[in-house]
């Protein structure tokens, strides 16, 4: 016998940051009143949002589709009309609530927050990049007792190139997991969820299913890895439809994060510019990175582009002699996007900081096998 249904009008709140917010009515959607299933995304870029996308409309049909961003540039790519709710959540470490204990009240205020915009839910899948760093980790016990969910399961949004290779917890990151447990001395709810293995969650006992990306290599469990359709249709242009030779530049963040040195930074900036030239390529469109405010690799004279959709989705429609870049995800997508007449080149491998000859071996053998070029150097 099938579970009557009943009305059930999403509380949609699309709140964005410095407090400006946005409500959006939707009408009423038919939910079992047996069964109310919920799935909840923690998404921190344009790539996990389209992930995000094709994952609630191929792999959650059915369910409630709540978002929720926590890096404040995905706002521009967010289409309200997607989701049956959405908010901004402030990140607690950068974000502190003013006064004595910020951090924690943020914590706290955000649990509450999410789980009054998800209501009621029989089955929670929260889908997130990452499950160790506190921010996220709290709501895996906090959620499905605010919410009164009997069942709950974890799942990993795809992050781009740090997917190829696991990064395994050290026993000191481990113990400090178990520290983050004693905030629920004053709140209950912050109860944070301990694991080992790779730092992503994806061998803990709450992780049920991975998200991976076409093509690429990964080292995680067959049983739990679902390959996603391509995120970005092929390109509908060629280079040779564009007037004048045109490269695209696809910015990260490279100092700010420790990737590369300010003389790391300049080298890499002056061999990109002059393979460019040498290509008799002198019309150049740049990209910022949502995380990269300072637009490292900006040349005067280039073209900055501001977008209101991912850049996935953006250049199937453009026509560039060449896609250059660093160390950054759309590279490998560009690759996939554009036939053999456009170029796609990273740079400044040899002065990057790699954690590890092993984080350097995986990410090569990625770019390599999608067909990213990688330059030499000088």
């Amino acid at each position: 016998m099938k579970p009557s249904a009943s009305t059930w009008t999403p509380s949609v709140a699309l709140e964005a940051p410095h407090g400006a917010s946005l409500h959006v009515s939707f009408p009423p959607l038919a939910v079992s009143q047996a069964s109310r299933r919920v799935a909840v995304y923690f998404v921190a870029s344009p790539l996990q949002y389209l992930a995000a996308r094709q994952i609630a409309a191929q792999h959650e049909a059915g369910a409630t589709q709540v978002l929720v961003w926590y890096q404040p540039g995905v706002q521009t790519v967010v289409r309200a009309q997607d989701w049956n709710a959405a908010m901004y959540m402030p990140w607690p470490r950068w974000a502190p609530l003013p006064g004595p204990f910020g951090r924690h009240r943020r914590l706290h205020d955000n649990v509450h927050r999410v789980a009054k915009l998800v209501g009621h839910a029989d089955v929670l899948h929260l889908h997130s990049a990452v499950f160790d760093t506190e921010a996220i980790n709290y709501f895996l016990h906090a959620l499905p007792r605010l919410c009164g969910a009997r069942e709950m399961h974890a799942r990993i949004l795809p992050d781009g190139i740090i997917n190829v290779r696991r990064y395994p917890l050290s026993p000191t990151k481990q113990g400090l997991m178990r520290l983050r447990d004693l905030r629920r001395l004053v709140a209950p709810e912050l109860r944070y969820t301990p694991f080992a293995g790779d730092r992503i969650g994806s061998d803990a006992p709450f992780c049920d299913r991975i998200y991976v990306l076409p093509g690429l290599p990964h080292e995680y469990p067959a049983n739990k890895v679902v390959t996603l359709a391509a995120l970005a249709q092929r390109a509908v242009v060629e280079p040779g439809q564009a007037g004048t030779r045109c490269a695209l530049v696809v910015g990260q963040p490279l100092v700010g994060t420790g990737l590369l040195d300010s003389t790391g930074l300049s080298a890499v900036t002056s061999r990109m510019r002059d393979w460019l030239r040498e290509h008799d390529i002198h019309h150049v469109v740049y990209k910022a990175h949502p995380k990269d405010p300072r637009s490292e690799l900006f040349v005067d004279g280039d073209e900055q582009v501001q977008l209101d959709e991912p850049l996935e989705q953006w250049m199937p429609r453009q026509a560039f002699a060449a896609v250059v870049g660093v160390r950054s995800t759309s590279l490998l997508l560009a690759r996939q996007i554009y036939g053999p007449g456009t170029q796609v080149r990273a740079f400044g491998w040899d002065r990057v900081h790699f954690k590890s000859d092993a984080e350097r071996r995986s990410m090569e053998q990625a770019f390599k096998v999608v067909g990213v070029q990688i330059d030499a150097g000088a």
